[in-house]
């Protein structure tokens, strides 16, 4: 994931703090109706990665192999091939053999969707999506939207909000935003406000590059982060502890479900970072998420 990069040697110049939380954010909390506790779920955006063999997937691990070995590891994905090709039924059906029932797939509109036709004239793009989505059945899990970088507040708003209320009220969306002045006033309160009326989350960036993007303004008790880390560059870690306070914080002020999906510039690193920040969630917020394990040869420890 390219989004908000930065060359290395900027890194030590970027104030990494994350914001306070607005006030918005914690009234949305402090109306949740949360039973039992949060839900964490921690993942990455690929399964297809040849290099992670002989990290958290088993020496001599065929590509075939590589989603069901994943899904021992993590209880998601950031399911963004679905961006550029919807899978075949049988390709479903596969997936769902390899992952089991409680596995959830995240998948993202796809390109011609957001980006070739921004958001108009797309019903018959939107029908194969869902009929494509309703038949990963349990494993299908929240949607998210990222509208075409170019689309703009000034020109394209109503455009996005009649998308939005054309995906059915049962079906959990979460939207990103990249062009720079949905974050600017008013705007960014604008947008944040109808996302909340109409119960529809609002997707965290973390990036080093877009700092306006880490906004922390949650329109419903839910978050959905997308953290891109920089090749395990120390930042990254310190960054991820703060992550870990917030949702620690977030919790205790009823936050209902935390997804997280890690993204690298080089997603080779992207299973190191994720056992950190899972690691460092049991510990300091008593949760019992599982751990990634990775592989010393053929045998995983």
């Amino acid at each position: 994931m390219d989004f908000g990069r930065v060359d290395i040697k900027e890194l030590e110049k970027i104030k990494f703090s994350l914001p306070k939380d607005p006030e918005q954010t914690k009234k949305v909390l402090a109306k949740s109706k949360r039973k039992g506790q949060l839900n964490v779920m921690v993942g990455c955006a690929k399964w297809g990665r040849p290099d992670w063999v002989g990290k958290i997937y088993p020496k001599g691990t065929k590509a075939a192999n590589f989603l069901g070995e994943y899904a021992k590891q993590f209880s998601c994905i950031e399911y963004n091939a679905i961006f550029y090709r919807l899978p075949s039924k049988s390709d479903v059906e596969k997936y769902q053999k390899q992952t089991g029932k409680n596995f959830k797939f995240f998948p993202k509109f796809q390109e011609a969707i957001t980006h070739r036709k921004r958001l108009k004239n797309c019903q018959q793009d939107l029908d194969e999506f869902w009929e494509v989505y309703h038949q990963f059945g349990k494993n299908a899990g929240p949607v998210f939207l990222m509208p075409h970088p170019q689309m703009n507040p000034t020109k394209n708003i109503e455009t996005i909000q009649e998308f939005i209320q054309m995906v059915p009220k049962d079906v959990d969306l979460f939207v990103e935003f990249r062009h720079e002045d949905w974050y600017k006033a008013p705007h960014a309160e604008n947008i944040y406000a109808w996302l909340e009326k109409n119960k529809r989350g609002s997707i965290i960036t973390d990036s080093a590059g877009r700092r306006d993007c880490v906004h922390m303004r949650l329109t419903t008790p839910d978050s959905f982060i997308r953290f891109v880390g920089n090749s395990l560059h120390p930042s990254d870690y310190t960054r991820i502890d703060q992550w870990v306070d917030r949702i620690i914080n977030w919790d205790k002020q009823g936050l209902n479900n935390c997804y997280f999906f890690m993204h690298q510039h080089e997603e080779l690193y992207s299973p190191e970072l994720c056992k950190y920040l899972i690691e460092q969630l049991n510990k300091k917020g008593g949760y019992n998420i599982q751990v990634p394990q990775f592989a010393e040869g053929n045998k995983l420890f």
